[in-house]
């Protein structure tokens, strides 16, 4: 087992096998659709449920960050046993998680002053900040050292992309996360806003009419981005309830770019999910640790 502890807020969204394989510790976010009762995310609801009632009962549910002491304690029995930890976050343009691991980090030094702890905000969301985790988990498992680690990162960070589609704004509106791809509101009956996600900001990237042409469309937008250096990257699919649509864009990947995709899908949580609402599918993509390092 590594000396290196590798946690993660749970809005990575990486599916149960990436977390087992790299040894990645989850902190869950919470989910409430009365703004009173509050659940953690996995732990409490799962992630099918909770897109069950997201259907079923047409409401906007609430989120709530980890806290400072959420994190601490995660923290702190690995720093106790001599490890290093390396926890990532979801973009602080989104949420105060960041903030609240970097307090927990400030009372864990108060305390255990020569502890090796990096926050790294990862500027992403969802499926974009699970191959960040990713990457960093494979160099873990690598060997390769942690200075060397902390200062491929932000290389790292830089690459990391998710285009992908929504079936509405609505709930990107609602909650107030809509940002540049405001320019997008006010589409008509069946055309799909297109969106990507890029230092942790959303923008928009056009809209088209129906969801054939919305897989065609992310299908040709990643293939943009990753031009001649397609087999530099690697790529995981993502989506919100929604394997059929899932599917199709990992099949696309393949025959397209002919380059491997994880199996294994991102199903986007509660974190990102409150403010997409169910359906949306995207394509997440990080260079590989090995052409920066």
């Amino acid at each position: 087992m590594s000396e290196i502890v590798l946690l993660s807020d749970s809005s990575c969204d990486l599916p149960a096998s990436c977390l087992e394989k790299y040894h990645v510790e989850l902190i869950p976010y919470y989910v409430s659709f009365d703004s009173e009762h509050y659940y953690k995310e996995i732990v409490e609801l799962s992630i099918a449920d909770f897109y069950n009632r997201l259907r079923s009962e047409k409401i906007f549910p609430k989120t709530s960050l980890p806290s400072i002491n959420d994190y601490y304690e995660h923290f702190r029995p690995h720093i106790e046993a001599g490890k290093s930890v390396i926890c990532v976050t979801l973009s602080s343009h989104f949420s105060g998680s960041h903030n609240a691991a970097l307090n927990a980090r400030e009372l864990i030094l108060e305390n255990y002053p020569n502890a090796q702890i990096e926050i790294i905000n990862s500027l992403n969301a969802t499926g974009g900040e699970g191959v960040l985790v990713l990457e960093i988990g494979r160099m873990i498992q690598a060997g390769v050292d942690f200075d060397t680690i902390i200062q491929t990162i932000p290389k790292l960070r830089d690459t990391a992309r998710i285009f992908f589609f929504v079936e509405t704004l609505d709930y990107l509106e609602h909650g107030g996360r809509i940002g540049k791809a405001s320019a997008l509101l006010g589409t008509m009956l069946n055309v799909k806003p297109i969106i990507y996600l890029q230092d942790g900001l959303l923008f928009p990237n056009g809209k088209v009419r129906g969801t054939k042409k919305a897989l065609a469309k992310i299908l040709d937008i990643a293939k943009d981005y990753v031009g001649d250096d397609v087999n530099d990257y690697h790529y995981l699919v993502a989506h919100a309830d929604n394997i059929e649509y899932a599917e199709v864009i990992k099949d696309g990947l393949k025959a397209q770019l002919n380059v491997p995709v994880m199996e294994d899908f991102c199903f986007i949580g509660t974190t990102i999910g409150v403010y997409t609402g169910p359906d949306v599918v995207g394509i997440c993509l990080i260079k590989k640790y090995e052409t920066l390092i």
